[in-house]
C-alpha cells in the first residue's frame, strides 16, 4: 500500500496499462515487430533500426513517447533503458548487449533516511550520432555523448563525452581520440 500512497491512483492505473504493453513487446521475437509495436506505442523509432530483446523501466514516468531512436541503430540483447525522462539515440547508434541507459536516481520511499543526501533526480540521456557503447556500459542520467564517441565495455559514463572521444572505466576517463580521415 505505501507504494500506491507515494505514485497516486493515476499513475498505478499507467503501470498497470504499461506492464501489459511490456509484456506484449516482450513476447515479440522478431527486432522489426518490436519497432513496429514501439512505434505503436508512441517511441519514435527510425528505419533500418534493429531491436534485439531489450527491457524499459519506468514507463509508467515518461511514457513510451520519452524514447526516440534514429534511423540504422542497434539496440543488443538485455540493454536497459530507463524513461523516467527522455531517451535520445540519434542515428547510427550502437548500444551493445548489457548497456544501461538510466534517466533517474531515487534511492526509495519518500521517508528513506537517504533522500536528503541523494535527493530523487531525473535528467534525460542523449546519445549522438555514430556513438557506440560497449557490452555492458552504463550511462548516468543527465550524461550526454557527442557523435562518433567510442565508450568502452563495462565503462560508466557519468560526465559529458565529447565528439570523437575514446572513453573507459569506472569512472570514465579519456583513453583516446578517434581516428580522422
Amino acid at each position: 500500500m505505501k507504494a500506491l500512497q507515494e505514485i497516486g491512483l493515476r499513475r498505478a492505473c499507467r503501470f498497470v496499462w504499461d506492464s501489459v504493453l511490456l509484456a506484449v513487446l516482450s513476447v515479440a521475437f522478431l527486432p522489426p515487430v518490436r519497432s513496429v509495436l514501439l512505434r505503436l506505442y508512441g517511441a519514435r523509432i527510425g528505419r533500418d533500426t534493429v531491436i534485439h530483446r531489450f527491457t524499459i523501466i519506468n514507463v509508467d514516468r515518461g511514457g513510451f513517447r520519452a524514447l526516440q531512436v534514429g534511423r540504422h541503430c542497434f539496440i543488443g540483447d538485455d540493454v536497459l533503458i530507463d524513461l523516467a525522462a527522455p531517451v535520445v539515440l540519434e542515428d547510427h547508434v550502437t548500444l551493445a548487449t548489457r548497456a544501461v541507459i538510466l534517466t533517474h536516481l531515487n534511492v526509495g520511499y519518500r521517508d528513506h533516511p537517504l533522500q536528503a543526501r541523494f535527493p530523487s533526480q531525473t535528467s534525460a540521456v542523449r546519445v549522438g550520432r555514430g556513438v557506440f557503447v560497449g557490452a555492458g556500459a552504463t550511462v548516468l542520467a543527465g550524461c550526454s555523448i557527442a557523435s562518433e564517441a567510442f565508450v568502452a565495455a563495462c565503462s560508466l559514463v557519468n560526465r559529458p563525452v565529447v565528439a570523437g572521444e575514446i572513453v573507459g572505466g569506472v569512472p570514465i576517463r579519456t583513453i583516446g581520440a578517434g581516428r580522422k580521415e
